[in-house]
């Protein structure tokens, strides 16, 4: 009895902890369906549903890329994340583990083999009699596999049921199974084993391969919490009930899975996070003059993609316009004449938020707080971020701290009592809107980091630098 109130209280815990801290650090790994970016937009299945769970919460949602999935389970454990959404399959191994939720989907697993080498020139029966149709012809064969997959237990369990050996060898764990795909597809390995509805998504791409021979009944896919958290298992399983019968679910999963198109258009593009490694096409120009005020280009790509989703023709109803929605009062002060044109614009933007860089120097010495301020500053403008500094001295808060301090008083400035107090020289302000412009353009930033060059640590990329 004692032994089941303890894991009640833990697990009351972990659904009030989140809520309290404000933050879901979901852990995920990366590829074409689950999360990736394209075109400068954080994308994915796993992506878009567990970010639809964070606003179900109340929360912020924090994500870490973990390429290998036992790590992922470790770090679980370890209290380093709150779950893991990414597509598991379930076994009876793994519930030793974790609580897993309700299944999201169902997926058989699937042999991944090439088809012969003059295929294109051969009738359909010829074809069929070059493929592994029965699975006990793998006997006696190599079969590479993700590392710590499942794939590598329904192996196992098919040699016992076929009464001889399959030779299984696990890739190294930063290759995911499109990587394993296009190597039977190059012809550097013969055979992989996918999840059907994956394996069907590459076989658009990867014409040469064949993908229809199943080794597995259905299986369950969901994602996992610890074992101790029963009350935040029961929220998700509540949320995801309600969530798979709408059509809103419905779409998102032909998004990712079953739109064909999509699919080869982004891992086909320059601007695709897990092949081309670029966000968009004016990643030189940004670099160019990002360096004006000293920031990592991806802060600055993150912040043109909030302003105008890289669109050079952008206008907004203020009037501002171009990729860094600059009022041409301002263009033509940092020297922008014609604001259409992108390297005009993006050299006038940066001048400008060097400008501001300069004069938060003064008063924000941590080179990481100062950009919250820069950014809120580029927003809203210059004295409402001061006024805002202003209440938060006046009321015990720490004006040199971004959030839950001077930001908690930006919000306040649309209410009388403040855009009224004696401090405040710029009078009402819509702050809301500036206080989820710095979030957002953070939280995308961090994704960036994660995906776009720098990589550093080869099996995991974490963030939390702007968040300290």
């Amino acid at each position: 009895m004692l032994f089941g109130m303890l894991i009640s209280c833990s697990s009351v815990d972990k659904l009030n902890e989140i809520k309290e801290k404000g933050r879901l650090t979901a852990l995920t790994g990366y590829n074409a369906y689950s999360y990736f970016i394209y075109k400068g937009e954080p994308m994915g299945f796993e992506y878009d549903l567990i970010k639809k769970f964070a606003e179900h919460l109340g929360v912020s949602l924090d994500l870490i890329v973990v390429k290998d999935i036992k790590q992922m389970f470790d770090m679980l454990e370890r209290g380093k994340g709150d779950i893991i959404a990414f597509n598991l399959t379930i076994t009876k191994e793994r519930t030793q583990l974790v609580h897993f939720t309700n299944s999201i989907n169902t997926i058989k697993q699937v042999l991944v083999q090439r088809k012969p080498e003059n295929w294109r020139d051969m009738k359909l029966h010829e074809i069929e009699k070059e493929l592994i149709r029965d699975p006990a012809d793998l006997i006696g064969k190599t079969v590479v596999v993700r590392n710590n997959s499942s794939y590598i237990e329904r192996l196992k369990n098919l040699s016992e049921e076929v009464g001889g050996d399959i030779n299984i060898i696990e890739a190294e764990p930063e290759l995911t199974i499109e990587d394993l795909i296009a190597q039977v597809a190059d012809g550097e390995i013969d055979y992989t084993i996918s999840d059907n509805n994956i394996a069907e998504l590459n076989g658009i791409y990867h014409d040469n391969i064949d993908v229809n021979t199943e080794i597995s009944l259905s299986q369950r896919v969901a994602w996992a919490v610890e074992k101790s958290s029963d009350k935040f298992l029961e929220e998700i399983n509540g949320w995801l009930d309600s969530i798979k019968t709408t059509i809103d679910f419905a779409v998102t999963y032909n998004k990712y899975f079953k739109n064909r198109y999509s699919y080869k258009r982004r891992i086909t593009s320059d601007y695709f996070s897990n092949t081309g490694g670029g966000i968009s096409k004016y990643d030189d120009l940004i670099k160019k003059y990002c360096s004006i005020v000293g920031w990592d280009w991806r802060l600055g790509a993150s912040m043109i993609y909030q302003e105008s989703q890289f669109d050079p023709n952008a206008k907004s109803w203020a009037g501002a316009e171009g990729l860094m929605q600059l009022l041409p009062s301002t263009g033509k002060e940092y020297g922008s004449n014609t604001l259409s044109d992108p390297e005009q614009n993006i050299k006038a933007g940066f001048k400008y938020t060097s400008y501001l860089n300069e004069y938060w120097k003064k008063e924000i010495k941590d080179s990481l707080e100062r950009i919250k301020f820069v950014l809120a500053s580029y927003n809203i403008g210059l004295s409402h971020v001061v006024d805002a500094r202003s209440l938060a001295s006046k009321y015990g808060a720490n004006p040199n701290i971004w959030f839950d301090n001077v930001e908690y008083y930006l919000m306040l400035k649309s209410e009388p009592e403040y855009y009224s107090d004696s401090v405040v020289k710029a009078g009402y302000a819509h702050g809301e809107e500036a206080v989820n412009y710095v979030k957002e353009i953070l939280d995308r930033y961090e994704q960036y980091k994660q995906l776009i060059k720098s990589i550093k640590n080869p099996n995991m990329l974490s963030f939390n630098s702007l968040y300290r």
